[in-house]
């Protein structure tokens, strides 16, 4: 388990006041984060540009230190051990950083292989297995260069997966990639968490992929944690209130009164608004038994009754807003 305790980092930079003048100014980059990573489980860590999580992720790499705070491999303090951690992690990045060209595929990871200094009986073996898990082993002597966006991905993978590490860091995995090419690679990385137990830290600026992929979500604004929990916890942590669709045989505008005056009674700020054939029925409370009681009352034919859960996305949306009032208002 990756655990992270208090994380704070302070930059220190020089600012330009005028031609001949500049003063020091100190950054919080990241201010008081604290998270956990199990192996087989995906963890979202999301935020708008400048939110900290490419400086959070620098940090559990080992690339920088922190200021302040602690972060451990499976109990192995990582800022007294960097060496140990490097060989427990890997990172899979998006777009068409990280491989080379000019490179064959088998060449790039037979280089990344020897920078982990693995015995080459190891690592040929390593190499065949991983091309083959990736879908590129007809593919492995020939360049990069002539590799499709998809192909160069999945070789991404493949780099990321050499040394074999137990915890793998995912930045916007699928950006630029087309729809078909995207569900592939999440296939591969739900097996990586799932199948082969690997902890996997998620990046993403696309909200319905961290929605389908990830079992635990962490939300950060200018450096600080907002809000963590699973979908629904988010969701329900930004609305407040449950959403459910309501529709019976016959539908009309005397049977949403009637529904209306039945439930205000339970909650006296229920909101009804009636689209086509159906009831969209806002409330702070859990309605589902009382809308079946209230179709057995009525002697109607239920044809739905289900909660509505909002996406992730909007969710997010909805939360950013409230954060950038909150921060007008102080102002």
């Amino acid at each position: 388990m990756i655990e992270v305790q208090n994380l704070q980092k302070i930059y220190n930079v020089k600012r330009r006041q005028s031609f001949f003048k500049s003063y020091k100014e100190s950054i919080e980059a990241v201010k008081d984060i604290s998270m956990k990573i199990e192996a087989g489980q995906i963890v979202g860590l999301l935020g708008i540009n400048g939110a900290g999580k490419t400086t959070t992720i620098k940090m559990l790499t080992t690339l920088i230190e922190p200021t302040s705070g602690t972060y451990s491999f499976d109990g192995i303090n990582a800022i007294e051990n960097p060496s140990f951690v490097k060989n427990k992690i890997n990172m899979i990045a998006g777009g068409e950083r990280m491989i080379y060209w000019r490179l064959t595929a088998y060449e790039n990871l037979w280089y990344y292989g020897q920078l982990y200094g693995i015995d080459n009986n190891t690592l040929k073996n390593r190499i065949e297995s991983l091309l083959q898990m990736v879908g590129l082993e007809d593919k492995a002597n020939l360049p990069v260069e002539t590799f499709s966006k998809g192909m160069k991905q999945r070789l991404q993978i493949a780099r990321g997966m050499i040394n074999d590490p137990k915890y793998i860091f995912l930045d916007e995995p699928t950006i630029g990639l087309d729809a078909v090419v995207t569900k592939e690679l999440h296939d591969e990385i739900r097996k990586l968490s799932k199948v082969r137990e690997k902890g996997i830290l998620l990046t993403s600026h696309y909200l319905a992929e961290v929605e389908e992929l990830c079992d635990y979500i962490y939300l950060v604004n200018k450096g600080e944690l907002v809000v963590e929990g699973t979908k629904k916890d988010l969701t329900e942590y930004v609305y407040n209130r449950k959403q459910y669709c309501f529709s019976v045989q016959g539908m009309d505008e005397n049977i949403i009164m009637r529904l209306h005056n039945y439930l205000i009674s339970l909650d006296i700020d229920v909101e009804i608004v009636q689209q086509d054939d159906r009831a969209i029925i806002t409330s702070k409370f859990e309605l589902s038994s009382a809308l079946a009681q209230f179709a057995i009352k009525e002697n109607l034919i239920i044809k739905e009754l289900y909660e509505i859960e909002p996406s992730l996305e909007q969710a997010v949306i909805k939360l950013s807003q409230q954060i950038c009032r909150e921060a007008e208002s102080i102002a």
